[in-house]
């Protein structure tokens, strides 16, 4: 019996390196199929009219809830009262992808369950601005996860859906905020819209004035096609203000080729390809004053899903990071973060959560240098 016993755990071991070794090499794949829509395209329905004039149409903005997730703070985190002089800056912030269904292309802004994981991901994210100021989090008719890993037409017009809302909720955001500072920010699909927010805005001087940062954070950002396109250079230091941070988080070993291969066959802001051209890479620990730095210069990383009692800031230490290659950020470790750390040993969910004290830091910091300077 014991015998039996033995030839079933062995079975069943041999089974599960086996489908690890599978998902290893097919796991793009696999995904593909599982996750990208079946069917055509078809138009989202509309949003109501003055939609970003009213709470509903924000996940966070000031004074619309209180229970607003972009203020959730950990509980071990103490901060100093701000000082009367010290200037707040309005933050617009684009949460990644949340919807993961496959019956179409775009989700509405009342869905339940997106609704839900996308402010998981604002108490994740979005948090480390809060004591920089005001946080502004617009819903939107986003496209779903399986448009990002497909080239049908469907999946480009699903993302021009989304970004035409993330746009009229800029629009807002600054009919709201005519004066001060202005930090911009986003993750993964968010970021994407950033980035097209910041083309469409390029020539106005005004706004780039105010701009202590944009953090373009889980989305490649060519140095050669975008950053001179944009018109503003990648951040070098700390206290560099009016710049671009952005990371793309792997821990070795490392498969690059998927980001590489979307990277590769699209054009920058220029017009012209970006294969083959270096991605920005800011090292969030440091805040891009040099490509490597220790674990010790890790401030804390967040552990938990988003919920907001379980949620922990973690001891300082917890883990160090490097930019190489074309500008991937490499982790000096592997850390157990979660269960949703991607083929390729992908960190990209975890893009904020290994950084959240740093890039409270940062904003924190980059806000008092564009003070010093008015």
């Amino acid at each position: 019996m014991a015998r039996k016993f033995l030839y079933v755990v062995a079975f069943l071991t041999a089974l599960a390196i086996a489908a690890m070794i599978a998902f290893s090499f097919f796991g793009p794949k696999l995904m593909q199929s599982a996750m990208v829509p079946r069917g055509g395209f078809v138009e989202p329905a509309p949003l109501p009219p003055g939609f970003y004039d009213r709470a509903e149409g924000w996940i966070s903005r000031p004074g619309n809830r209180r229970d607003d997730p972009a203020r959730w703070q950990p509980a071990t985190l103490k901060t100093p009262p701000a000082a009367p002089d010290v200037v707040k800056a309005a933050v617009f912030f684009v949460h990644p992808t949340s919807s993961f269904e496959t019956t179409r292309w775009n989700t509405p802004v009342n869905d339940p369950v997106s609704s839900a994981q996308a402010e998981r991901f604002v108490r994740l994210q979005a948090s480390a601005f809060a004591p920089s100021g005001e946080v502004w989090v617009p819903r939107y008719r986003q496209a779903v996860f399986g448009a990002f890993l497909t080239e049908k037409a469907d999946a480009t017009l699903a993302m021009e859906r989304a970004y035409v809302d993330v746009r009229a909720a800029f629009a807002a955001f600054l009919a709201d905020n005519p004066d001060g500072p202005v930090i911009l920010a986003g993750h993964s699909q968010g970021s994407r819209y950033l980035l097209r927010l910041l083309n469409d805005h390029r020539g106005d001087a005004a706004l780039r004035a105010r701009l202590v940062a944009a953090y373009v954070v889980g989305w490649p950002v060519s140095v050669e096609h975008d950053l001179p396109a944009l018109g503003l250079p990648g951040c070098d230091g700390p206290e560099r203000t009016g710049c671009m941070l952005s990371w793309q988080s792997f821990a070795q070993p490392a498969d690059l080729s998927g980001v590489e291969a979307v990277f590769d066959r699209e054009r920058g802001f220029d017009g012209v390809s970006r294969k083959g051209s270096a991605m920005l890479c800011t090292n969030p620990l440091n805040g891009g004053a040099a490509p490597d730095a220790p674990a010790d210069a890790n401030l804390g990383s967040l552990m938990g899903d988003g919920n907001a009692a379980t949620t922990q800031l973690m001891p300082p230490g917890s883990v160090g990071a490097r930019c190489e290659g074309r500008g991937f950020l490499i982790l000096d470790s592997a850390p157990k973060m979660g269960s949703f750390v991607l083929p390729g040993n992908n960190y990209h969910v975890y893009d904020y959560q290994l950084f959240w004290a740093n890039v409270r830091a940062d904003a924190m910091r980059r806000l008092a240098a564009w003070q010093a300077t008015r």
